[in-house]
């Protein structure tokens, strides 16, 4: 699979400001429309539950974030990317959500490991970096997933978990300086811990 399922344009763009280092708790504690942490200091972003208008997934975000799309090319066609991303001011992190459908008689013959592997190879490839770490996960609702942590020659460090899903392909980042990821290691943790999969019935 030749697919580039990783917007490597985000990689080298997105690394402007973060939020303050607030622990995120899991949205199952976290009902829609109810605060999700606690009140924001001035300055700070307020943490809350966001959902994309197809609601296919859940995720604790500081501020409500931008979203883009973009198309790429590959053996199997034209794939859609939908990207969400966050950031706050003052501190140098970006937290992402993208997603891609692939096509359906992809979707149902390729295995969920082998996309995952190759998703995990595009990203050090169009990054240009060096796997850190590396372990099999699983949704809270039982779908594949991979999570790897890697750092570029300019020492930024992406914390990254993927799962298939339905025939997608979800991508939860958060992109941070060496200098602060160990600032904003709970943080951090706190919100690829709040990722949900939402099942289509």
């Amino acid at each position: 699979m030749t697919t580039k399922i990783f917007v490597p344009l985000i990689a080298t763009t997105l690394l402007c400001s973060g939020l303050a280092p607030v622990e995120a708790r899991q949205p199952q504690s976290a009902l829609p429309g109810k605060q999700s942490l606690s009140p924001a200091k001035p300055n700070q972003p307020q943490w809350k539950i966001f959902t994309p208008p197809d609601k296919m997934f859940a995720v604790l975000m500081p501020g409500r974030p931008k979203q883009t799309s973009q198309v790429q090319k590959t053996y199997m066609g034209e794939i859609e990317l939908q990207i969400f991303v966050a950031q706050s001011p003052n501190q140098e992190v970006a937290y992402l959500v993208i997603s891609n459908e692939f096509p359906f008689n992809y979707a149902q013959m390729a295995n969920p490991q082998t996309i995952l592997h190759n998703a995990q190879t595009m990203a050090l490839k169009t990054t240009q970096s060096r796997l850190i770490s590396q372990r099999n996960i699983r949704s809270s609702n039982g779908h594949p997933g991979k999570e790897i942590k890697y750092i570029n020659s300019g020492g930024k460090i992406t914390t990254s978990r993927m799962f298939v899903a339905q025939g997608r392909l979800y991508q939860v980042m958060a992109m941070t300086t060496s200098k602060q990821h160990k600032t904003l290691s709970k943080t951090i943790q706190g919100y690829l811990n709040s990722f949900q999969l939402v099942l289509r019935p």
